[in-house]
C-alpha cells in the first residue's frame, strides 16, 4: 500500500498499516494540495529554504482558493526560526520593553502578565503560533472587573501580540478583534451645600481624631474653591497672594499652572492656611497624595476616611472628594455663574466645554425653580 506522507515524497509501509491517505496536487494550482482521507486542501509552502504544510481547514475548493492567497501573504511576513517561541518567552521579552515605564505602570503590568502565564488555558509553554482568539477571551472570562481594567488587560494583550507581529513570530495577532467593555457613564451624585456644611461640621466635631482639623480643612476647600485633590495637595504658601487675592495652582492632567480668586467664602479659611505655613515652600495641607506602588495606605491625610465616616454618620449617601467638585460647579451654574469662567477657574482651556459636557449636573430642586419661570 502506498501513502504519500508528503507531496512529492511516499513511502511502502506493511499489509497491515492502516490507510492513511494520499496528498494529491489540485491540477492547474501550485502549491494546493487535497488529502484523500479527509478531502481537506493544504498549502505546501516555501520560505527562508524551509518548506512547511499548513492546513487550509475546508474542504470546498473555492474556499481553498481564497485560503491559499492569505497563507502565501501571510508566509512573508513570518520568521521560521521563530515558530517555536512560547508565551512564556514572549512575555519575557515583552517586560524588558516596559521598563522605563511609571513604576505604578510597570506594576500593573507585571500583575496582569503573571496571571496570563499563571491562568491562561493553553499552558504558558503553548506556542505563540497556536494561541487564538477565542482562547484570549477564555482567559479574560476568568475574571469579573470593571470597564477600566477590563481595558488595560485588552490593551496589554493587544501590545503583545502585536510585538509578536512586528517580530514575525505570527503573521496576524489573535488580539486585534478583542473589543474592550463599553464605558457606561455612571450617575454621579452631587451634594447639595447644606450637605456639604453638614459634612465639614461634622468632621469638626471628631475630637478624638488627630487629624480631624486637617481633613475638615482640606475638605472644606475642595468643596469652596471647586478644586481637585491633587491640586490642594500641592499648593504651597508662595502660591496664595493675598494682596490680589488669588491662588496659582498647577493642572496636574495638562501640566499648565492657571489662576483662581479667593472666593468670600473661603477667606477666612485662606487665611488661617497661609498664616500658619510658615516657609514660601510649605504646603497648606499635611497630606502626602503620592501612593506606593503596592496599593498601601498614604503615608499622608487626604480626607477620604474622614469623609466616608461623616456621610454615613450623617445618613448621606456616600459622597467622595470629586463630589466636592461638582457640587462647586454646580452651584456656580445654579447662581448663574458664565461658563467660561467657571472653566477658567477649573484650569480648562475650552471655552466651557467640559462643563456643559460634563459637569453640569443640575440638581432636580433648581430644575422645578427654573421650571416655574415658563408662566
Amino acid at each position: 500500500m502506498k501513502t504519500i506522507v508528503e507531496p512529492g515524497k511516499e513511502r511502502v509501509e506493511g499489509d497491515d498499516a492502516p490507510e492513511r491517505g494520499v496528498f494529491k496536487k489540485v491540477d492547474g494550482i501550485q502549491c494546493l494540495y487535497q488529502y484523500s482521507a479527509n478531502g481537506k486542501f493544504y498549502a505546501l509552502l516555501k520560505h527562508q529554504g524551509k518548506q512547511k504544510r499548513q492546513s487550509l481547514k475546508t474542504d470546498n475548493l473555492e474556499e481553498a482558493k481564497r485560503k491559499l492567497r492569505d497563507a502565501q501573504s501571510d508566509i512573508g511576513k513570518l520568521d521560521f526560526s521563530q515558530s517555536k517561541l512560547t508565551l512564556r518567552e514572549l512575555t519575557n521579552r515583552y517586560l524588558k520593553t516596559i521598563q522605563n515605564q511609571a513604576p505604578a505602570t510597570i506594576y500593573r503590568k507585571e500583575h496582569i502578565v503573571e496571571r496570563l502565564v499563571t491562568d491562561f488555558p493553553g499552558g504558558p509553554d503553548m506556542q505563540v503560533s497556536k494561541i487564538r482568539q477565542s482562547s484570549l477571551e477564555t482567559w479574560l472570562a476568568k475574571y469579573t472587573f470593571g470597564y477600566a481594567s477590563h481595558t488595560l488587560y485588552v490593551l496589554l494583550l493587544k501590545a503583545l501580540f502585536d510585538m509578536a507581529v512586528n517580530d514575525k513570530v505570527i503573521a496576524a495577532s489573535p488580539a486585534e478583534k478583542i473589543e474592550c467593555k463599553k464605558h457606561v457613564k455612571p450617575v454621579r451624585i452631587t451634594p447639595s451645600f447644606e450637605d456639604f456644611e453638614a459634612i465639614i461640621a461634622d468632621v469638626r466635631k471628631q475630637r478624638c481624631n488627630a487629624d480631624a482639623q486637617d481633613s475638615a480643612d482640606f475638605l472644606e476647600f475642595m468643596g469652596l474653591i471647586g478644586v481637585g485633590q491633587a491640586e490642594a495637595g500641592r499648593i504651597q504658601k508662595q502660591h496664595v497672594n493675598l494682596t490680589k487675592k488669588q491662588l496659582i495652582f498647577f493642572r496636574v492632567k495638562t501640566r499648565t499652572p492657571y489662576v483662581v480668586p479667593i472666593f468670600p467664602q473661603a477667606e477666612a479659611l485662606v487665611n488661617k492656611l497661609h498664616k500658619t505655613a510658615t516657609k514660601p515652600t510649605d504646603v497648606l495641607f499635611p497630606v502626602h497624595l503620592k501612593k506606593s506602588i503596592n496599593k498601601a495606605n498614604s503615608t499622608g491625610r487626604d480626607g477620604k476616611k474622614a469623609l466616608a465616616a461623616a456621610c454615613k454618620r450623617l445618613g448621606l449617601p456616600a459622597y467622595t472628594q470629586r463630589s466636592l467638585r461638582r457640587m462647586f460647579i454646580t452651584r456656580c451654574i445654579e447662581k448663574g455663574i458664565d461658563v467660561k469662567v467657571i472653566a477658567s477657574w477649573q484650569g480648562h482651556q475650552d471655552g466651557g466645554k467640559l462643563i456643559l459636557g460634563t459637569y453640569s449636573h443640575v440638581r432636580n430642586t433648581h430644575a422645578e425653580e427654573m421650571a416655574k419661570l415658563l408662566t
